[in-house]
């Protein structure tokens, strides 16, 4: 016991708890982990007064998370970036020591404010966490990676939240849940008072799950998501565009579906390069399917421009229409203060690495039938963004180029993200990607259909079309904010009273 509680081997715990963490997210989904890992480093930060240490045992918390939650992004940065390992190792570590900085800060708050009331340390150590949550997602365009609530997605009763609160709303009940854990076992169990509203809360989730708040629009359409399985190192060879342009002809040709989907950039050439009667020839099967197919390629701006754009076109049935896209990754598809980091372009071996962004109030594409909201690979993590397009929007589409990650759990957590777009939205969200996870999920979030990754196949199947509002779609992350920020004003309240009376 006196081992347990040396500062030293406190720090290497909340590292481990940390690391324990991401079992919590794809591709475990063993959801209850991150409320138990959180209710033991609360457990240490609430037997110290100190807001440095329990900032510190935030920050290693949060490296044990980061360090082995995303480590994809080294695969990007070396072996498809080919940034040398040294620099891609300190690169990382930088990253994830940022990303610490969130729980640390809300970790240093919270002692801070040095609240005696257990509950009310619970609510605000729930509101502080997802604060700063929602400005690491916020913060130089956004990283919103492993967030707690995706954790739930989508077999936690705490699913149930998502039409409602979105996923930063279940990051407060995940921590606020983990935090009355925490007082609960400290009790011994006994204390009802920690425990009840700890059950009723998950039942309340359960519960939620069983509204309906869309309903279905129309006849399933038929749709056909294809997977090139295009070596990321292969991708933009001049001597491999050929097999590449063959490989999607081929699929797209194989289908008769009235949707059709290839991933982003699937034929790695310009717009107006794209030999016509190579683009012809597969509207013309399109249309004889009474459908359309979306391809991904790469778009020049006006004349005499040298803005380019990351965009989906379709063709078919339909009129052709396109999709810009809009939310950039940072140093992969632009370069963020130029003067300063304009060097990282050399290091990079990236191609087309400076995209311009596509408007932010885009409507969705009339395809098949359907009205589809279109979203480009790193955009599906921004739910608040997704949201722009509904409910006009009857389903949702991510095409993504998930190579990049490798044989990494990156892509199981990408397919966790646009399991949780299609429970806020209450749509089916069909994922075409170049290497996997393609998959059509459900409104509920639900896997119906994938395909083996790494694999050249088309996935085949039925999507079907809903309308309807849920409260997220109509009041987007406000609530959640909202909460929070009304747990922060009674924290602050009862800190200043308390620091009153003891003058």
């Amino acid at each position: 016991m006196i081992l347990l509680n040396n500062s030293y081997v406190k720090l290497i715990i909340a590292y481990l708890l940390g690391v324990l963490t991401v079992l919590g997210f794809a591709p475990f989904y063993l959801f209850p982990v991150p409320i138990v890992t959180l209710a033991v480093l609360f457990g240490y930060c609430r037997s110290s007064l100190s807001p440095i240490r329990n900032a510190t045992l935030g920050f290693f918390f949060g490296m044990g998370l980061f360090s082995a939650g995303v480590t994809w992004i080294y695969v990007s940065l070396h072996d498809f970036g080919a940034m040398p390992m040294p620099v891609a190792v300190v690169a990382l570590i930088i990253l994830c020591a940022y990303l610490s900085l969130f729980p640390a800060l809300s970790m240093w708050l919270l002692t801070k404010l040095r609240l005696t009331s257990s509950y009310l340390w619970a609510a605000l150590a729930a509101a502080l966490w997802m604060l700063f949550e929602w400005l690491r997602g916020t913060l130089f365009t956004g990283f919103p990676w492993l967030l707690m609530g995706y954790s739930q997605a989508p077999f936690s009763p705490l699913a149930g939240f998502a039409p409602v609160i979105g996923v930063y709303g279940i990051s407060i009940v995940v921590v606020f849940s983990a935090a009355l854990l925490f007082f609960w076992i400290d009790k011994g169990g006994r204390q009802w008072r920690y425990g009840l509203p700890l059950m009723l809360i998950w039942f309340g989730g359960y519960g939620l799950q069983a509204i309906n708040w869309v309903k279905p629009q129309g006849e399933p359409v038929t749709v056909s998501l294809l997977q090139g399985n295009i070596a990321q190192d292969m991708k933009w060879r001049e001597d491999h565009l050929e097999n590449t342009m063959e490989t999607y002809a081929r699929l797209i040709l194989e289908s008769d579906s009235r949707l059709i989907v290839t991933p982003e950039i699937s034929i790695p050439l310009f717009s107006d390069v794209v030999p016509k009667s190579y683009l012809s020839h597969l509207a013309e099967h399109a249309r004889n399917n009474n459908g359309d197919v979306l391809i991904g390629l790469a778009e020049r701006g006006a004349q005499n421009s040298s803005e380019y754009y990351n965009t989906m076109f379709s063709f078919g049935s339909a009129p052709e229409q396109s999709y810009r896209k809009h939310h950039l990754v940072p140093f992969g598809e632009f370069i963020p203060l130029k003067p300063i980091f304009g060097w990282v372009i050399d290091v990079l071996q990236i191609p087309l690495s400076d995209f311009s962004r596509g408007s932010l109030d885009q409507q969705p594409m009339n395809l098949a039938g359907q009205s589809v909201a279109i979203n480009i690979c790193y955009e599906d993590v921004f739910g608040e963004e997704i949201i722009n397009q509904l409910p006009q929007a009857t389903m949702l589409v991510n095409v993504s180029n998930d190579a990049w990650f490798g044989r990494s759990i990156g892509p199981q957590q990408h397919l966790q993200i646009s399991q949780m777009r299609a429970l806020e939205t209450g749509r089916y969200m069909l994922r075409a990607t170049n290497t996997g996870v393609t998959a059509i999920i459900d409104e509920r979030g639900r896997v119906l259909q994938t395909i083996e990754i790494f694999t050249t196949a088309a996935l085949h199947g039925l999507a079907q079309g809903f309308t309807g509002v849920t409260p997220y779609v109509r009041m987007g992350n406000y609530p959640a904010l909202g909460l929070a920020g009304l747990l922060i004003c009674f924290g602050l309240l009862s800190a200043f009273r308390t620091a009153r009376k003891t003058r």
